[in-house]
């Protein structure tokens, strides 16, 4: 009876850990977005460094540049990129937002029929659309219409361009993701994911991930996504022998991940073959693990998590996945101590769930792995590893 308390207080604080875990790693990611998909590959035109060198702004020089664009001056052009390098600084984000009109006139600029000012224009609005500030997003309502319209149009890099405005701006505030709902995402987005244009897609996984992360998540956000049918797509994208690659897997993975972490039923998701596909993308991401490569895996891992904590019958088809064990003694090895964690979680979820699973790992040398790991340099995986053996294993250990 002790031994039986025990478990339960070590699978209590371990859930708690991992959804503090969980929150900070989407903290993390979404602060790498910030910067990483800030000049989004390839979406400039004139092949020029971006990068501003300057660190500060007066409101007269962004006013002058803002009359440039405003008045239809020759060299419009040229004044939109001036722009866009200053809309770097969040400075002058909050002084060319304060201007009367300013969104919309950028909104006329982003509808031109000239594709070089429309470009320009747009890259402004991505500038715009990264601001830490939400203020900003929502002086940028005016432009989602326009924004979802284009994500129909010809060109894969314009839309590409749009996903990512799309995704900033519904990251941070609940009235853009409510406006974006009515004028209708979900359908946009499910259209997108059909691209045959890898960049296009990695782009609609990440603007969608973005607004199922949000807190109404669970019950404004995701059940259109499930209606729209979009997991069928998104857990056909896990597979590595997709038309695409890992980059696109992952996002779809992270989409996945706050679906299912969210509490709503995932049936419609296991019958569309998500346990088997999640597995199967683990043991790719495995192999990567020796050579340090492992934000994959640690989301992957999450992912399996949050099903086989589903109960018996998520953590019976999981125990049932040809490749499941020996990818998860795989990961176990790995020094990286997040990995290791996250790996030892999932054990332990599966064999609470599913005492069968403890014979079947047992007879695929996952008793040596968890020895193994009772010497990880970390001493809480040593401890978590003691506590697997002592639970389900004390009789067979060495």
């Amino acid at each position: 009876m002790i031994r039986s308390r025990n478990r339960a207080c070590g699978v209590e604080d371990i859930k708690a850990k991992r959804r503090l875990h969980e929150s900070a790693l989407r903290k993390a990611r979404k602060e790498k977005q910030l910067i990483s998909k800030r000049l989004p590959r390839g979406l400039q035109d004139d092949g020029e460094n971006m990068e501003i060198r300057e660190t500060s702004v007066t409101q007269e020089e962004v006013l002058q540049l803002y009359q440039r664009i405003q008045h239809g001056s020759d060299d419009r052009l040229a004044a939109l990129r001036c722009l866009r390098r200053v809309l770097q600084l969040k400075e002058a984000q909050q002084i060319f937002v304060r201007f009367e009109n300013s969104i919309h006139v950028l909104n006329g600029l982003f509808t031109s029929n000239l594709t070089s000012v429309q470009l320009e224009a747009a890259q402004c609005l991505l500038e715009l659309s990264h601001s830490d500030d939400p203020s900003v997003s929502l002086v940028c309502l005016p432009a989602t219409p326009y924004l979802l319209t284009y994500l129909s149009g010809q060109s894969a890099k314009f839309t590409e361009l749009c996903l990512y405005i799309l995704g900033n701006l519904a990251a941070e505030n609940e009235a853009v993701r409510s406006q974006l709902l009515v004028q209708g995402v979900i359908q946009a987005l499910s259209v997108c994911l059909q691209s045959p244009h890898g960049a296009v897609v990695e782009a609609t996984a990440y603007s969608l991930s973005q607004m199922l992360q949000a807190k109404e998540a669970g019950e404004k956000i995701i059940p259109a996504v499930l209606e729209a049918n979009l997991t069928a797509r998104l857990i056909h994208l896990l597979d590595l022998d997709s038309e695409f690659g890992m980059q696109i897997a992952v996002e779809c993975a992270w989409c996945l991940h706050y679906i299912v972490s969210s509490g709503v039923s995932c049936e419609c998701m296991i019958s569309q073959g998500l346990i088997s596909q999640a597995v199967k993308l683990l043991i790719a991401l495995g192999r990567t693990v020796d050579s340090g490569t492992t934000d994959g895996v640690e989301l992957v891992l999450m992912l399996l998590g949050n099903i086989a904590e589903l109960g018996l019958e998520y953590c019976e088809n999981l125990q049932q996945q040809t490749g499941l064990f020996p990818a998860l003694c795989t990961t176990l090895s790995t020094a990286d101590p997040e990995v290791a964690r996250l790996t030892l979680e999932v054990l332990n979820l599966i064999f609470l769930h599913c005492r069968q699973a403890c014979a079947r790992f047992a007879n695929q040398n996952g008793i040596l792995a968890l020895e193994m790991a009772q010497y990880h340099c970390n001493q809480e995986i040593r401890v978590r590893a003691n506590f697997l053996i002592d639970s389900y294993f004390a009789d067979k250990a060495v």
